[in-house]
């Protein structure tokens, strides 16, 4: 298995870690670091001596701020999938053992995104979450309008997706997006444990208790969907203004259309 360098792999006997390692760039996702991330938990699927996977970032200050601007407007703005072609699949939805989601600091936009995608996840106390893509005139289309109000009252949820704004560790744990919150020296070694918790299990009966779980969702046609109404934001001029008063410092003149 061959991944870029952006995107580290390593097996702890039945645990395995990924950690997306970009640090100077908020660990910004480019489409080559997604399709890594795809590479990396295929193989964690189909390797039979691994039972449960830790995900993280690299450094301090965050899990991940998203998709590298500079590659992903271009081109989710131009009508491409970013690896996903199939609007029914997201990020992790065919992958059935369990993910562990070690949040180093900020998360937010498609790192919030994945972090749906995941089962169990320990915080630091400085992480703050967030999906602000409407402040551009885009929306968060990786699952979010599916999945987030599943995961936490409909108000919070609601606030997030409408406003742009974020919460912090504390709030995140308080509304129970969020399993547990950390010292950053306590973040790797809590992950561990709790992932020895799930390999002491049986692994068949753990890999089944996620696939039922996550099945009985039926979350295929949210996505559907989801991807459809996206399409039109991404088409329009608004989507066109926001990333580029982004990238100018400036609040955006959205028209509407």
């Amino acid at each position: 298995m061959e991944l870029p360098p952006t995107i580290r792999f390593e097996k702890r006997g039945q645990i395995a870690i990924v950690t997306i390692s970009r640090p100077e760039a908020m660990n910004a996702l480019t489409k080559e670091m997604l399709l890594g991330i795809d590479h990396a938990f295929a193989e964690i699927e189909r390797d039979p001596d691994l039972r449960v996977s830790i995900l993280t970032g690299a450094g301090d200050k965050a899990f991940c701020c998203g998709m590298d601007l500079k590659e992903a407007i271009p081109a989710m703005t131009s009508g491409d999938s970013l690896g996903y072609d199939d609007p029914t699949k997201r990020q992790f939805t065919d992958i059935f053992k369990p993910i562990i989601a070690a949040i180093n600091g900020l998360c937010i936009a498609g790192g919030m995104e994945t972090v749906l995608h995941t089962d169990i996840r320990i915080a630091v106390e400085h992480a703050r979450f967030g999906l602000g893509e409407v402040r551009w005139g885009l929306v968060p289309a990786g699952g979010s309008h599916v999945r987030l109000p599943q995961q936490m009252p409909w108000a919070v949820a609601m606030q997030l997706l409408l406003t742009g704004e974020q919460i912090d560790a504390k709030r995140a744990y308080e509304v129970g997006f969020v399993n547990e919150v950390v010292p950053r020296d306590r973040l790797l070694p809590r992950a561990v444990e709790w992932a020895e918790a799930v390999c002491r299990n049986g692994p068949l009966a753990v890999r089944t208790a996620k696939e039922i779980a996550v099945r009985a969702l039926a979350l295929e046609r949210g996505f559907v969907l989801e991807k459809a109404l996206a399409a039109k934001v991404f088409a329009s001029e608004d989507a066109s203004e926001g990333p580029r008063a982004f990238a100018e410092k400036r609040p955006p003149r959205f028209q509407g259309r």
